[in-house]
């Protein structure tokens, strides 16, 4: 991938565009989203840039004050080698790829892949990760949004293998100790995404000091919307300076409290109040895979290897990752035509 010429060509107008950053926040984000719209071909590419173009229309964008501290508190690199795998290999050439594919085989293919790392196979077997990874990449999969459960220097090791692929590590305050900063700042692929919990300042505080790019996120419940629709969590949030804020719902959260969050999230994203991204992960996702392909196929593997949406236990086995390919698996779980609904996956 590092070879493509296509890819060369948008690195270089991209390495451009984070130089006059620095200067011309503003004007040069307008710049480079004028540009990307003009040479987009893929649905993604311009369903988000003519979203992106017209809300930058609003110079009281947060967005604009969001991209300047990116740009002066984040290194270059990072930005860059992170950005271009998920924006060039995941969602240009992979969900070209991704939508070749499944022109033949019948069945969906996701635009990125969750799991929850167990933490003894990390230990024990970590080459069974690297090669559903790699099984991904084959079917233009370059975006991962990995659970971890401690072992984070098997993490960066896993991440650090494939330089080709974006990896959003979502983690917990207590697994990110000085030692896992020093190791993540040599992934420049890799997005942290911690969880907001009180008393975790220090944490984002040391990550915003290091340069590196992180976003926070949180579970929620029925329980948690008023006050996620009141504005107060997304407030806290963005006090450190995350590029994205995610929420995400617990297994028992109902249908109807995810549509509030998610309708709430829909419309500040829209009026641009927070300096921060935020997200409803599941919808978001979802959303991302239905713009990629005609149907989302939201996927997702617990610790144990099996497929979140196994409706029994035959079906059970042949969806564990660990005992089957990956293939075969998003064959039997998203046929055409037969798209599921998104769910609660934690």
């Amino acid at each position: 991938m590092e070879n493509d010429m296509s890819r060369i060509i948008v690195e270089t107008m991209v390495k451009k565009a984070l130089k006059d950053l620095q200067d011309s926040p503003e004007r040069s984000t307008r710049n480079l989203v004028d540009m990307a719209l003009h040479f987009s071909e893929g649905r993604f590419q311009r369903s988000f840039f003519s979203t992106a173009q017209t809300m930058l229309e609003n110079e009281q964008s947060s967005y604009y004050r969001l991209i300047k501290d990116i740009a002066g508190h984040v290194d270059s690199e990072k930005i860059l080698r992170f950005g271009m795998n998920i924006g060039y290999n995941s969602c240009t050439a992979g969900a070209r790829q991704i939508r070749k594919e499944e022109e033949t085989c019948g069945y969906n293919i996701p635009w990125a892949i969750g799991m929850e790392l167990d933490p003894q196979r990390m230990l024990d077997d970590p080459s069974s990760y690297h090669s559903v990874i790699t099984q991904g990449e084959k079917l233009g999969i370059y975006t991962w949004m990995l659970f971890a459960h401690g072992r984070m220097p098997e993490c960066m090791a896993l991440m650090e293998a494939h330089p080709d692929d974006a990896f959003i590590l979502f983690c917990e305050p207590e697994d990110v100790s000085l030692a896992v900063i020093d190791s993540a700042s040599m992934v420049d692929q890799l997005m942290l995404a911690v969880q907001y919990t009180e008393g975790c300042g220090r944490i984002f505080d040391e990550l915003r000091n290091r340069k590196l790019l992180y976003s926070a996120y949180r579970y929620y419940t029925d329980e948690d919307v008023d006050e996620i629709v009141s504005g107060d969590f997304f407030s806290s949030v963005e006090q450190v300076h995350p590029v994205f804020s995610a929420l995400i719902a617990k297994p028992d959260c109902s249908e109807s409290a995810k549509e509030k969050v998610t309708s709430y999230v829909e419309s500040v994203r829209k009026e641009q109040i927070f300096e921060t991204v935020v997200l409803e992960l599941g919808y978001d996702n979802s959303r991302i895979d239905s713009i990629i392909s005609d149907e989302p196929a939201l996927t997702f593997f617990y610790s144990n290897g099996c497929l979140y949406t196994q409706p029994n236990e035959e079906e059970r086995e042949s969806m564990n990752l660990f005992k089957n390919d990956l293939e075969p698996i998003l064959e039997k779980a998203f046929k055409k035509g037969a798209a599921r609904k998104p769910v609660n996956i934690l």
